[in-house]
């Protein structure tokens, strides 16, 4: 298991994005998939996907939550062709960001917004390896432009197997944005790979909870910490999830839950739902025994 995977929050079509987004990647299939019923949202969706190697966790909840540029994925082809036919599977419904083309830093490039919404930065890496094909990428804008930087070093010190790798800078005479803030920057979180970028320029959007990143925790001390870490908007504190200090969404989410909400006993999911939506952060001992049934 991934110590952190990409959560995605779909009003109803979880299902239907998960087998198109499988359909499109090599390497990739549904993993599992479960309904939760009687939640504030009704029967609500659940899946697991794997992506080119990569886990992600669907959700269709309801329409509270729209995804924006503010989180978008890389995603790293290794020929102009593999980015060409991406581009035309994302493109019927979808709205063009920047045009696909060449561009100073790479011979072609293009970021699309598909139906369901979703952002794909889809570009050719050339001669460069590609150690991760799918990566996600954090956009800072509004009140947190100009943070990227500071936040890269939050996040790795918070993580552990974490580490900076190369950043690239806005030069002078590059207003709105600010000298030495960043155009672009890669950075690993327990393995995985992380962009961040400022842009100062005027954006109606930000980060939003439709994409979040579950941090998957051992036990209960682990759980505490990262939820003391990461937490920094009380108001935000809900089932497990949380807000950092520049807006992002994690859940912070004890490794048991998979075996409680596998769908293999439906009135012990039942119970341990009923319980979590009680919670702030969870709580191992009383998710085990709603699951138990004891008290």
């Amino acid at each position: 298991m991934q110590k952190i995977t990409t959560h995605l929050w779909f009003d109803k079509e979880a299902k239907e994005a998960a087998s198109f987004y499988t359909s499109i990647f090599e390497n990739s299939q549904i993993k599992s998939s479960t309904t939760l019923h009687d939640t504030p949202s009704g029967d609500v969706d659940m899946l697991t996907i794997e992506l080119c190697g990569e886990e992600f966790a669907f959700i269709s909840a309801g329409p509270l939550f729209k995804f924006t540029p503010a989180i978008s994925f890389f995603i790293f082809c290794q020929s102009p062709e593999e980015v060409e036919s991406l581009w035309q599977k994302f493109l019927p419904g979808g709205k063009v960001l920047m045009e696909l083309g060449k561009y100073p830093f790479s011979e072609k490039y293009g970021w699309i917004q598909d139906k369901y919404g979703l952002s794909w930065q889809i570009i050719f890496m050339d001669k460069q390896a590609v150690e991760q094909k799918i990566m996600p990428s954090l956009l800072f804008v509004g009140k947190v432009a100009g943070k990227a930087e500071e936040a890269i070093h939050f996040y790795t010190s918070v993580f552990k197997n974490s580490s900076i790798g190369d950043m690239m800078r806005y030069g002078k005479n590059q207003e709105p944005d600010r000298e030495g803030t960043l155009t672009y920057a890669r950075f690993t979180l327990e393995n995985q790979q992380f962009a961040a970028m400022d842009s100062a320029q005027k954006h109606e959007f930000t980060f939003t909870e439709a994409t979040s990143f579950i941090v998957h925790c051992e036990d209960q001390a682990e759980l505490d910490y990262y939820w003391e870490k990461l937490s920094a908007d009380p108001t935000a504190e809900q089932c497990g999830w949380l807000k950092d200090k520049y807006g992002v969404s994690w859940q912070i989410v004890p490794n048991i839950m998979n075996e409680m909400m596998n769908g293999q006993n439906p009135e012990k999911m039942k119970r341990v739902t009923q319980a979590f939506l009680q919670m702030k952060k969870f709580d191992i001992a009383k998710l085990k025994a709603a699951y138990d049934g004891v008290g």
